[in-house]
């Protein structure tokens, strides 16, 4: 079996494009709650945003030599997902990749792991979402896997599936599932304006969620 799949699907950029205007925290919620990352994963910088294809990344431990090979091989708008097989305490990225990463408009990093050079990278602008800093080194020495499903913040991603990451953390969207993910969205966000227009109103969202009937079944008792 090869280690590096370099042709995979994506999605249409169209629709991709669609999610654009929609919170990480929405499009979870509409998708029925499933998706959303290990919350530990974070952007490294406030208002780094991610969205696009995910192109997955398998890494050995302290080993950051199949980043280097998404990083040659991702397409413009790719977004590396890297799992680190439960050792985040490396800095598996670092300026010089996230130089090259933007000369190649990779779309972003998400890793289960740590980085390095933060202010360098986030003055440069790059989006990652990452465990956390370390300045431990890597070493370039044992295969992984490029383009392989990967455990990544308890969530399995394949290649191909939709990567939407904000402030509040990130979801994964399987391909096959985008378009209904996508209406479902719509109409939350729909439903969503009409409880805003209701609470500017003065409405409580007791009344306005029906709660009433909640604190009733569980013998709430006011004085």
């Amino acid at each position: 079996m090869a280690q590096v799949i370099t042709r995979i699907q994506r999605p249409q950029e169209k629709l991709m494009a669609a999610f654009k205007d929609f919170g990480a925290a929405t499009v979870y919620e509409a998708a029925g709650r499933i998706g959303s990352v290990d919350p530990a994963i974070k952007p490294l910088g406030r208002n780094m945003r991610l969205l696009g294809a995910a192109l997955t990344v398998r890494c050995h431990p302290k080993d950051n030599l199949m980043l280097h090979k998404a990083l040659q091989i991702a397409q413009p708008g790719d977004i590396i997902v890297a799992a680190t097989d439960g050792y985040p305490n490396a800095g598996y990225f670092g300026d010089l990749m996230a130089t090259s990463a933007m000369a190649r408009q990779v779309g972003g990093l998400a890793i289960d792991g740590c980085v390095r050079d933060s202010a360098e990278i986030i003055e440069m602008g790059f989006p990652i979402f990452c465990r956390g800093t370390c300045m431990r080194g890597t070493v370039k020495q044992t295969l992984g896997s490029v383009n392989h499903p990967v455990l990544f913040g308890d969530v399995v991603v394949n290649p191909g599936d939709l990567v939407l990451g904000d402030d509040d953390g990130i979801v994964i969207i399987a391909r096959s599932k985008l378009e209904d993910v996508l209406e479902a969205t719509r109409q939350r966000v729909e439903k969503e304006e009409e409880k805003a227009a209701a609470l500017k109103q003065g409405i409580s969202s007791v009344e306005l969620n029906k709660l009433d009937r909640v604190f009733e079944r569980l013998g709430s008792v006011e004085d």
